[in-house]
C-alpha cells in the first residue's frame, strides 16, 4: 500500500484551515473609523424615483443599513424579513434603509416584482466605497450595519442576516 497519499491528508487539512483563517482575518467586517461613521450622516443618495435622500433624515433613529444588489441571491432572501421587521419596529424609532450597489434600471425592475416597505436608495459604485469604509473590506454582499440612536455602529454583518439575529439586536436598541 502506498502511504504517500495518506501522509498528505493532514497537510492538506492544515493548509485548508490556515487559508480559511487568513481569509476570515482579512475579509471579516471591521469597525469603521469614527470619521467615516460621522461623515455618513452628510451623504445623499437618490431613491428609485431619482430624488436625492439625505441620510441625516434618519439621524436619532436606530438605522438598519443594508447594502445589496438585485443579482445577489442572499440579498433577495433577507429582504422580506427586513420588510417585516421594519413594520414591527418602525413605531419604536427603527428605520431600514437599503442601498443598492446596482443600476437604477435594475433596481426599479427588481422592485416592481419584489416590492419592499422600506426606503431603497441607489448607491451604484459610491455605495461599494461606503460599505468598505464602514467595515466591509471584501466588498461582498449583502452587508448590513446597525447604527444606534447616537449613530454608533452596534452591529456589522457580512452575508445573509437571519431574522432572529437582527431581531435580538433591535430588541436591545429599540426601546
Amino acid at each position: 500500500m502506498n502511504r504517500k497519499p495518506l501522509f498528505l491528508i493532514p497537510l492538506a487539512v492544515a493548509a485548508l484551515a490556515a487559508g480559511m483563517w487568513l481569509a476570515q482575518a482579512r475579509y471579516a467586517p471591521q469597525p469603521p473609523a469614527a470619521p467615516v461613521a460621522a461623515e455618513f450622516w452628510s451623504l445623499r443618495f437618490p431613491d428609485v424615483t431619482g430624488q436625492p435622500q439625505a441620510m441625516n433624515q434618519w439621524r436619532g433613529r436606530v438605522v438598519v443599513l443594508n447594502f445589496w444588489a438585485s443579482w445577489c441571491a442572499p440579498c433577495r432572501e433577507e429582504m422580506p424579513d427586513f420588510a417585516s421587521l421594519r413594520d414591527e419596529y418602525r413605531a419604536k424609532g427603527v428605520e431600514f434603509v437599503g442601498i443598492a450597489i446596482d443600476s437604477p434600471g435594475r433596481v426599479a425592475s427588481f422592485l416592481k416584482d419584489y416590492p419592499v416597505s422600506y426606503p431603497i436608495l441607489i448607491g451604484e459604485g459610491a455605495a461599494t466605497n461606503l460599505a468598505e469604509r464602514l467595515g466591509n473590506p471584501s466588498g461582498a454582499l449583502p452587508y448590513t450595519i446597525v447604527l444606534d440612536r447616537d449613530g454608533r455602529v452596534v452591529m456589522r454583518h457580512l452575508g445573509r442576516l437571519h431574522r432572529g439575529a437582527l431581531d435580538a439586536v433591535l430588541r436591545k436598541f429599540a426601546t
